[in-house]
């Protein structure tokens, strides 16, 4: 088969497949010293980027769990994944031989309880904690990005940090 042939299978098949699905976890924390969230973002292992743990359906995991098993295997994340989604966005998974495919990913909210010293991919990414505001500036997808912005108004409305919480049972 030349190198021509190739190419045009791939082209065909990457035409006749439907949208692949993957689940990601939107991983956030309150500091223990103030009210403000932050989420977790981590660096792609093949371009760098800043990204959030996701990965593919896994037999007999539901969606969510899926995302939990991502965040602990991509960034040593433990805590209570939502069993809702708060929405998807869509990306170009690059491929081997540079074949890109369209997947929407799934993102489900984790509040994290526990850092894990060691975990599956340690090492092999850069985990940092920043604000809302500053992971959809570093992300590239502007699904993603408007997800992380949407997520941050939501949780700000509804949510109460475990210090506020604390006071109010205190009172």
């Amino acid at each position: 088969m030349t190198i021509l042939d190739s190419i045009v299978s791939e082209v065909r098949l990457m035409f006749r497949r439907p949208e692949r699905m993957q689940f990601a976890a939107l991983c956030y924390r309150f500091r223990k010293k103030g009210d403000v969230p932050e989420m977790l973002l981590i660096t792609s292992r093949d371009t760098g980027r800043w990204v959030i743990p996701k990965g593919w359906p896994m037999e007999g995991k539901a969606s969510h769990e899926v995302a939990a098993r991502e965040a602990w295997e991509e960034a040593g994340v433990k805590g209570e994944a939502s069993a809702d989604t708060i929405g998807s966005f869509t990306y170009e998974k690059g491929m081997n031989k540079g074949l890109k495919i369209p997947c929407r990913v799934h993102v489900f909210p984790v509040v994290v309880s526990e850092m894990a010293k060691r975990f599956p991919e340690k090492g092999s990414r850069t985990l940092e904690w920043v604000t809302f505001t500053e992971a959809a500036g570093r992300v590239a997808e502007p699904g993603l990005r408007r997800l992380i912005l949407d997520f941050q108004t939501q949780l700000l409305a509804t949510a109460q940090p475990p210090v506020e919480a604390a006071r109010s049972a205190a009172r």
